[in-house]
């Protein structure tokens, strides 16, 4: 049987309430009912219903969603790096949610997505009408899970995240530090978002679908700020105390060279509490959030 609420509040399942799902459950949970789906359900932050069950596996999902649920924020983390594991997250327990579902009518479909699914690598601007053709297998399976979530038949929003950071991933700012990062010059363009911004993206865009205003069926979500990685590196090499670059040093990132455009998440009414790295580094900086 599956779970039924008697709660006036607008229902909102996150499917996938890890990290940035969990962020983003403590943002929504005091105006809406606030369900997290994870395999491990003790680990769904407070106040928040939590569900256990494994998308992977569509039995586990039987009589474990409530009824009458207004939106889904579908927010899944691979568990394992290669094809299989993207097509298992993005796709595979996409479509086992939707089955899931059934005949429920939800007024928004949120797809937690990625700026990978872009494959430019000339410097050029991009935003959500630029061609998508990732040349890697892991961004196709992205893409294909988009695909899948705008063919849902719900009133579906992709929201692709570029590169998420802040005090809970530090990795970066840890490599800067200890000498392992060491890009060329001059480096490819970077872009990122505060893990706080982040979060508040996906929080903002829900409330605006729950009362009704119109959203677009995808978002780039990255901060004003696209800037070529030696220049990031230089600067927090100029605020805090960095070793040497080692030999083996990381000359750079994985993700091309382009510039993302956020344009139109602005126009929506959203802002930055971290509109670009320096604001966001430099916090982690001051209250010595580098380090592990």
């Amino acid at each position: 049987m599956a779970m039924t609420e008697c709660n006036s509040m607008p229902g909102i399942l996150i499917a996938g309430c890890g990290k940035l799902g969990g962020a983003i459950a403590n943002r929504l949970k005091g105006s809406a009912q606030v369900y997290g789906l994870r395999r491990n359900p003790s680990r769904v932050p407070e106040g928040v219903v939590a569900i256990g069950a494994d998308l992977t596996r569509p039995e586990s999902l039987n009589g474990k969603l409530p009824e009458n649920l207004d939106s889904v924020i579908y927010c899944l983390t691979p568990s394992g790096y290669d094809e299989q594991g993207y097509r298992d997250a993005y796709v595979n327990g996409l479509l086992n949610l939707l089955g899931a579902l059934g005949k429920q009518k939800l007024k928004r479909l949120f797809f937690i997505s990625s700026t990978s699914v872009y494959a430019q690598d000339d410097d050029s601007l991009i935003d959500e009408s630029s061609p998508t053709s990732p040349a890697r297998v892991t961004g196709q399976q992205i893409l294909a899970g988009e695909q899948t979530a705008l063919g849902s038949g719900h009133p579906s929003t992709v929201v692709r995240f570029s590169g998420i950071y802040g005090p809970s991933r530090r990795r970066f700012l840890e490599e800067v530090i200890e000498g392992r990062m060491n890009p060329v010059k001059p480096a490819p363009f970077s872009n990122r978002i505060h893990e706080e911004d982040a979060a508040a993206v996906v929080a903002y865009l829900s409330a605006l679908a729950l009362s009704g205003k119109p959203l677009d069926d995808c978002y780039v979500a990255s901060d004003c700020e696209p800037v070529r990685l030696d220049e990031v590196v230089e600067w927090v090499r100029q605020q805090i105390p960095c070793a040497d670059p080692v030999a083996e040093a990381r000359k750079g990132g994985r993700a091309g060279s382009k510039r993302c455009n956020n344009q139109k998440l602005l126009q929506t009414g959203f802002t930055f509490r971290y509109p670009d790295f320096r604001a966001g580094y430099r916090e982690m900086i001051e209250k010595g959030q580098t380090r592990n």
